[in-house]
């Protein structure tokens, strides 16, 4: 007598699809291709907005109008992957701010970082 077995019934028992080495694939792809951080890219150019509107760059005191020269300069100078951080104090004035952040756009810079800096505690003095 002659066992019928389903055609479905035998792919059952095969092993079938190796998914492993896919998915060892697409891990190694998420480990080499995350986002370069500024440790990797190099450092961001620092620009400090103070309480009274003071603009720094390299610890320097600047005008609002040499903010792009400058931005320009260091572009010019740095490889690719030129960014800005704008660390501004909790009091500085918001239209300070946004001026600084056009002149860094406008000196061809779109990668720009936010920060505020703590008010200085009045007991460390």
């Amino acid at each position: 007598m002659r066992t019928l077995t389903h055609p479905l019934a035998a792919s059952a028992h095969s092993p079938g699809i190796d998914l492993a080495p896919m998915l060892d694939f697409v891990v190694n792809l998420l480990i080499l291709e995350r986002p370069k951080g500024d440790a990797e890219m190099g450092t961001a150019k620092s620009l400090v907005i103070d309480d009274n509107g003071a603009i720094s760059i390299d610890n320097k005191v600047v005008d609002l109008r040499a903010v792009r020269a400058h931005i320009e300069q260091y572009r010019a100078a740095s490889s690719e992957g030129s960014s800005v951080v704008i660390v501004a104090h909790e009091h500085a004035k918001t239209g300070v701010l946004v001026a600084v952040a056009d002149q860094v756009y406008l000196g061809g810079i779109g990668d720009i970082t936010f920060s505020t800096a703590p008010q200085a505690r009045e007991d460390s003095k």
